[in-house]
């Protein structure tokens, strides 16, 4: 399966390194990285995270990463995984 990471998602991912840079510029980095790196990890086991909370769809799928939930759909079809938002747990998805 190919991983796709949409505009909302990498912006709200940006927006957190940003704010996490400003006191700790290395622990931003990996933080990053790591976030990054697990998303990838999808590919192996698509639905290997429960279904979505906030989502009442079976290919929308929740991966809980260090205090954060990152929304993604799977689409057997098209063989693709699309990364779509990251929400801190206390928040909840907000428009």
């Amino acid at each position: 399966m190919k991983i796709e990471f949409r505009d909302s998602f990498v912006k709200k991912l940006n927006k957190q390194v940003d704010y996490i840079a400003a006191d700790k510029p290395k622990a931003a980095r990996k933080f990053k990285t790591d976030i990054l790196d697990r998303c990838k990890q999808l590919t192996n086991q698509p639905f290997k995270y429960k279904k979505s909370i906030y989502f009442d769809r079976d290919e929308i799928r929740d991966m809980t990463f260090k205090g954060y939930t990152i929304v993604y759909k799977v689409d057997i079809n098209a063989n693709l995984i699309s990364v779509f938002a990251l929400v801190k747990l206390e928040d909840g998805i907000k428009n």
